[in-house]
């Protein structure tokens, strides 16, 4: 459940179900000099709670369960065709409710909040998706913090430690757009360079890093996994959503050298649909 998935419209759907919860709790019809009471009491509105405030509330609700759950599906229709419905439905029983207001009785401040509430509902419900000002994301995705030069020391920017090599304190300083050197799998030993023989005609180099390269933050739409560098096809870790990763080299046109958070080094061969930092 992330909740960078919910958009401004989204939080118009939650601040009418709360408007609609307040409003629950007063008059919906007022008299002079008669306490009416609000439309929990089902003797006096047996009707205006089912009709107008449930209703609403299980559209909100499913409104917002869409977003978590797109692929959801009730009766063979998605979650939001549903909670449409429900909310039209919700906005057109509080307009009759104040249409056919009793004679004797006026309208309270319970009524009048339920229809600007369920009048909300229904719109972003049905035109949300088509105002970008609805559309967007309601909690906007978190500026990641300046990427400090590659092989740089955290605060210190722009100088770069000689024998402190990017992520790997003690390790060889490598000049930047100069081919690093092999690093080891994680949690192995470095293999030793092999010197010269008849097996070197039978080895294929990696791909080499691009030169042109600037390390970036960025995370993936999906869960996806990291594999080790040395090929291994068991993967070192699985990058999810919402997090972000630093991708400290490229290789070939569609493959990234990633890091994660507790240090970790792979290769990230599905790079389809990343977000840049």
């Amino acid at each position: 459940m992330n909740i960078r998935s919910l958009t401004r419209g989204d939080g118009v759907v939650i601040g009418a179900a709360a408007l609609l919860f307040i409003a629950s709790f007063l008059d919906f019809y007022s008299a002079t000099g008669i306490d009416r009471p609000s439309v929990w009491d089902l003797d006096s509105n047996y009707l205006a709670l089912p009709s107008i405030f449930l209703l609403a509330f299980i559209a909100a609700g499913l409104l917002i369960a869409s977003r978590f759950q797109p692929e959801r599906k009730l009766a063979g229709l998605p979650l939001t065709a549903w909670g449409t419905v429900l909310a039209v439905s919700a906005a057109w029983s509080s307009l009759w409710a104040l249409i056919a207001c009793p004679q004797l009785l006026d309208l309270g401040a319970g009524s009048i909040l339920a229809l600007l509430a369920t009048l909300a509902l229904a719109g972003v419900a049905v035109a949300g998706a088509k105002i970008p000002a609805l559309a967007g994301q309601l909690v906007p995705e978190p500026r990641p913090a300046a990427v400090p030069p590659y092989a740089g020391q955290p605060g210190q920017p722009g100088q770069p430690q000689p024998g402190a090599g990017y992520g790997y304190p003690g390790g060889q300083q490598t000049p930047y757009g100069a081919t690093p050197q092999p690093v080891p799998p994680y949690g192995g030993t470095p293999n030793p360079a092999p010197g010269p023989g008849p097996q070197d005609s039978q080895h294929t180099p990696a791909p080499a890093p691009a030169a042109d390269f600037t390390p970036f933050w960025f995370a993936v739409p999906v869960a996806r996994p990291l594999y080790g560098e040395d090929g291994s096809p068991t993967p070192i870790a699985e990058l999810a959503p919402g997090t972000w990763y630093l991708a400290v080299e490229q290789r070939g046109a569609a493959t990234l050298i990633a890091q994660t958070q507790d240090g970790r080094r792979g290769v990230l061969n599905d790079t389809s649909g990343i977000q840049r930092g």
